[in-house]
């Protein structure tokens, strides 16, 4: 049985020289669990366990030992899921929940490919959706793997095509432009704009920055979902703003209407609710991340020198700026040059 770290299991030695494993959370009594960690009557009994506590996200009910149910407990309490972004662990929570409410009771060890490809054509009308289910279900068959309950992974080879597009539209000039025009240097949705846009950082960072994170003109921050140092050189566009509508008496420079840092999941929502007033319903906060990568490759910067200010892990989408750049000035070179041979 391979050796696996579940959360709050905590284990001893009894007097005897025996191994006892319990269950312990914070304000509740201990739960003793039968067998070694991985077993089926350890994961069963560990499972329910988590499903009698109101802490735990995933409905609470009784769990039966090998169920798919009963490894998304078990992966949930895993070392792996512990080190997941935030951001990461709220998409997985969503898909897990979904997952055992449809195919909870199905026993892992049994799951064939014919089961996986079912399970993924009920989803083909929404391909985004059925790509981020057998992500999940990955995740589970790989924790199943680990703790020996099976051996083999049915999800091998199994791709999910999801029709090409470009996301979150890329603000314009002109889109810029028309925002500011609407929201004024010295309001908060101007302030906003020009963090999104003078950062390049996700909203989930945006609405942590603060006076705390400046130094010498610098915003010094870690990206949450990358984990990148970063050291943004601020603006003089930001730092107008920041000057003009960023409250002194707060830790971040954006806060609701409870004076209370934002979420980043309310930011986007508020900001979406300014982007309207200004006549831009097609634009979004994250839409300006992309149009900071856009102007910084407009200014000639490489890709590295682009996700040195945006945090990107991977260069394929920074590269997607410069190379669009790099068309449309060629193709400017290539008229001005026929031109002048016409």
């Amino acid at each position: 049985m391979a050796n696996i770290r579940l959360k709050f299991v905590k284990a001893y030695l009894d007097r005897h020289g025996k191994a006892r494993h319990y269950l312990r959370q914070p304000g509740r009594k201990p739960v003793a669990l039968p067998g070694l960690p991985g077993s089926d009557e350890f994961m069963a009994a560990y499972g329910a366990a988590l499903a009698d506590t109101p802490r735990v996200e995933i409905a609470a009910r009784q769990t039966r030992a090998g169920s798919i149910s009963a490894m998304v407990v078990g992966y949930l309490g895993s070392a792996d899921f512990a080190g997941l972004a935030l951001t990461s662990k709220d998409q997985y929570r969503q898909n897990f929940e979904r997952m055992r409410r449809d195919y909870g009771e199905m026993d892992i060890s049994t799951l064939k490919r014919k089961h996986v490809m079912r399970m993924l054509d009920a989803k083909a009308e929404t391909p985004s959706s059925a790509r981020d289910f057998l992500k999940c279900l990955r995740l589970i068959i790989g924790f199943a793997i680990g703790i020996g309950i099976r051996e083999d992974d049915p999800t091998s080879g199994v791709r999910v095509k999801v029709p090409h597009s470009d996301g979150h539209h890329t603000w314009t000039e002109e889109e810029i432009v028309a925002f500011q025009a609407t929201h004024p240097v010295g309001s908060k949705p101007r302030l906003a704009l020009e963090l999104l846009l003078g950062s390049a950082l996700r909203c989930i960072d945006v609405v942590k920055i603060g006076r705390g994170h400046v130094r010498n003109g610098v915003i010094h921050i870690t990206a949450q979902k990358t984990k990148a140092a970063l050291a943004i050189p601020i603006t003089a566009a930001l730092e107008v703003a920041i000057n003009a509508a960023a409250p002194s008496e707060h830790m971040v420079f954006l806060v609701n209407e409870r004076a209370r840092p934002f979420t980043a999941d309310g930011f986007s929502k508020w900001f979406s609710g300014r982007c309207e007033e200004a006549g831009l319903p097609h634009c979004s906060a994250h839409g300006l991340r992309k149009a900071a990568c856009r102007r910084l490759a407009e200014a000639g910067c490489s890709a590295n020198e682009i996700a040195a200010i945006s945090g990107h892990k991977s260069l394929r989408e920074v590269e997607r700026y410069t190379r669009a750049v790099d068309q449309a000035r060629m193709a400017r070179n290539a008229t001005v040059k026929l031109r002048a041979v016409e």
